[in-house]
């Protein structure tokens, strides 16, 4: 469950090694070294899962986390599809690409990451010191990229929920989005954005490391 310590020694993958690492760089960091590693140096894109189950207490923990991420107005634009039947798990894996389809036959659970085309209808209660927020986002062209920006910075937070609930994430947007929409979110404003599968790492769960920017290829000081 979240919040839980960490996890046990099988379920950590290997500490990475590389020598554009430098522990003294983080070392004035809030989080404790332990818990760096668990959200990121040692946090992987999982391929493969075990069987152990996702229970609906460990996705609403993961929610009550990740829900005060920061979004443009108070937007929170992001919706979650839990895929946990047999029957829904068969309607999406028609619609995931072809390399993505048996890692999600086989995950204990998968998520499909989604944003709210209305979410303005929401702004009266959610951004209430602004009373023409909703009128703001009249336009709806405008409207879905906002969205879908907002919605994004959420996807990324909801990873780390994951990870923070000591579990590996496998995001993917190897899928027909068109497909799926129309395959679930019919009659809806909801537009799917990507696809978890969420669980702890099986066998083979992990690609090697591939390289990562260093500081100054990314970061100008004006």
């Amino acid at each position: 469950m979240l919040g839980r310590g960490g996890v046990t020694p099988h379920e950590r993958t290997p500490v990475v090694t590389s020598s554009t690492i430098d522990p003294a760089a983080t070392q004035d960091l809030q989080l404790p070294p332990e818990v760096q590693d668990l959200l990121f140096r040692e946090a992987r894109t999982a391929n493969t899962f075990s069987p152990e189950p996702v229970s609906d207490e460990q996705v609403r923990a993961i929610y009550e986390l990740v829900k005060w991420a920061p979004t443009s107005m108070n937007t929170q634009p992001l919706r979650a599809l839990v895929v946990r039947t047999d029957e829904a798990r068969e309607r999406l894996l028609k619609h995931m690409a072809d390399g993505n389809r048996a890692k999600t036959a086989a995950a204990p659970l998968t998520v499909v990451l989604a944003f709210d085309a209305d979410f303005h209808e929401n702004l009266p209660r959610l951004f209430p010191h602004a009373p023409g927020a909703k009128d703001y986002f009249a336009d709806p062209e405008p409207r879905t990229d906002a969205a879908r920006l907002n919605a994004l910075l959420q996807v990324g937070y909801f990873i780390i929920g994951v990870r923070a609930a000591g579990l590996a994430a496998g995001p993917m947007t190897g899928f027909d989005a068109d497909g799926l929409d129309a395959e679930f979110f019919g009659g809806t404003t909801w537009r799917s954005l990507v696809v978890i599968n969420i669980g702890k790492p099986g066998e083979g769960a992990w690609f090697d490391r591939l390289p990562r920017l260093d500081y100054d290829e990314v970061v100008t000081v004006a």
